[in-house]
């Protein structure tokens, strides 16, 4: 197999100058073909029609060092060797009138020499496989004692054959991933999924993020991570604006959203700015947008499209470079469909939309937040606060049973852990405070404390199914049901029904499990879920 390398003239680097004895100085295009275990078949030097003299010299040095090597002289002129876009549409040109031959040729692109441009355009091109090869570096080394030979580095962009490299990468995007979510260790595979994709897409996109689910599910804690981790990376510099829209109404809302000037309504003694501008080069957090006006979605959407809109009152535009997050737990597209949501603003607001599950969906993760509670209230009231084992078992047992709806999400636990906290004394929460608290929570989802849709009652059996069953059936059969109604999923009915005999499982198969007993009964998951 032949080496064949590609390399641009150095014209300072490469010329001769003063010295008489030119073959023992360290000179890239020379040091490339010197090197014992790497021979070079032939060698492309590209030169500008300048040049020509000291390319010519260089290909008889390398003769010289290199009777084997083959130097085909190639003129190459840039009008300007620092634009970007003629310096790559040059050398991808000469790439494609090159005839590579993969099977039988190893390909070299040297990259010692030549501009910082051009250095990085024969990085691209070999990045994308234009040149279907390897990059070389030489340099200087005044260990040897020739020192014309130098050494060399050869460089493989294919990272998988760099594994401390890629591990540095994954552990980057492992990092990023962890920071969104609060460093809280989430073992709910769904959330997990979500939570890798955005890191991705917060990381190398601008474009709107949709976050929606359950009031409580987490979606303002989510925007503002998202944002830090933006800042962290350089990617904005201004601030974190969040605007909650069921607090806009009327005038007030385009007002509050896009500023006015002074005089612009009854009250406007002077001029505001408004939440779109004080949000230039940061990020905007507009959580509930489905309670927008659409009048006030209509401005929004050409604000979004071009960065400018008109403050009330003003003949002028102005401009703000703002990112956007909307949030919402209601569902857009009905509203589109009744005419109460715009459906352009929504197919803009849509390209990335992610659903936070609730807190019944990801009680596998109920342990690793309540820990995460905890430490946040001691660092907000500057105490640390823990439960005693058996109140800590107490409450958790709660917690995962059919009986927690935690219809308030992350904030019902929240909310739970503040009152635990501030009435535990000498800072350890005992299981009379756990005992009650769980009448609070209960007592606060009443009266939808007991599922009310068809499926938690057994009258949707037939009767002559419901008059073969034993009492033991009846009672097992109820709680099954029960669970049911509280889920939304069968796959998330499972994970709660099967909890312990899952983990023993290589697959769980929740659905299936859930679905074949079901079907013992004559049920299946879409005529409960449809009454």
């Amino acid at each position: 197999m032949k080496t064949i390398a590609l390399s641009l003239l150095g014209t300072q680097l490469d010329r001769i100058g003063k010295h008489v004895d030119r073959l023992h100085r360290w000179r890239p295009n020379v040091s490339l073909v010197s090197q014992e275990d790497l021979p070079i078949d032939e060698v492309y030097l590209l030169h500008d029609n300048h040049n020509l003299r000291l390319a010519k010299t260089v290909a008889s040095d390398i003769k010289a060092v290199s009777s084997d090597t083959q130097v085909h002289v190639c003129e190459m002129n840039f009008l300007d060797p620092w634009d970007f876009e003629e310096v790559y549409a040059k050398l991808y040109d000469f790439c494609e009138s090159m005839d590579f031959d993969i099977e039988n040729n190893e390909y070299l692109f040297h990259i010692t020499t030549g501009t910082h441009v051009a250095q990085i355009c024969s990085y691209l091109l070999t990045e994308s496989r234009h040149f279907p090869g390897k990059l070389i570096q030489t340099a200087p080394d005044n260990s040897k004692e020739d020192k014309s030979i130098g050494r060399i580095q050869l460089i493989d962009l294919d990272l998988s054959r760099y594994d401390q490299l890629a591990t540095r990468f994954d552990n980057a995007s492992l990092q990023g991933e962890t920071f969104l979510k609060s460093g809280i260790e989430t073992k709910n595979a769904t959330f997990n999924q979500l939570i890798t994709q955005i890191e991705k897409v917060a990381i190398r996109s601008t474009a709107p993020i949709l976050l929606t689910g359950p009031t409580g599910a987490g979606k303002s804690q989510l925007a503002q991570r998202i944002y830090q981790l933006k800042k962290m990376r350089s990617m904005l510099k201004g601030q974190f604006v969040v605007v909650n829209c069921a607090t806009l109404k009327g005038m007030n809302a385009m007002a509050a959203l896009f500023g006015h000037t002074k005089g612009a309504f009854t009250g406007a003694s002077s001029a505001r700015d408004g939440f779109l501008m004080a949000a230039n080069n940061g990020l905007l957090f507009l959580d509930e947008i489905g309670e927008l006006g659409l009048e006030d979605q209509a401005m929004l959407l050409h604000a979004i499209e071009y960065k400018r809109f008109h403050p009330v009152g003003s003949d002028h535009e102005t401009q703000s470079d703002f990112q956007l997050i909307a949030g919402t737990n209601r569902d857009l597209k009905a509203m589109v469909e009744r005419g109460e949501f715009r459906d352009d603003l929504l197919a803009r607001i849509n390209l990335w939309t992610y659903q936070l599950p609730a807190l019944k969906d990801r009680k596998e993760d109920l342990d690793a937040n309540l820990e995460y509670e905890l430490l946040s209230f001691s660092e907000k009231h500057g105490h640390r606060v823990r439960f005693n084992k058996e109140a800590r078992n107490a409450f958790l047992q709660f917690a995962h049973s059919s009986k927690a709806t935690w219809q308030g999400n992350f904030r019902d636990l929240s909310s739970a852990i503040t009152r635990l906290g501030t009435l535990a004394d000498s800072s350890r929460i005992s299981v009379e405070d756990v005992n009650d608290e769980v009448q609070r929570l209960r007592a606060s989802w009443s009266p939808s404390d007991a599922p009310t849709l068809a499926s938690s009652s057994l009258n949707v059996l037939r009767d002559d199914v419901l008059m073969d069953l034993d009492d033991f059936d009846k009672h097992q059969l109820q709680f099954v049901l029960d669970v049911c109604a509280q889920h939304d999923s069968m796959a998330a009915a499972g994970r709660e029904l099967f909890n312990v005999s899952r983990t023993k499982k290589t697959q769980a198969n929740d659905s299936s499990r859930l679905q074949k007993y079901l079907a013992k009964f004559g049920l299946n998951w879409k005529a409960l879920k449809n009454g």
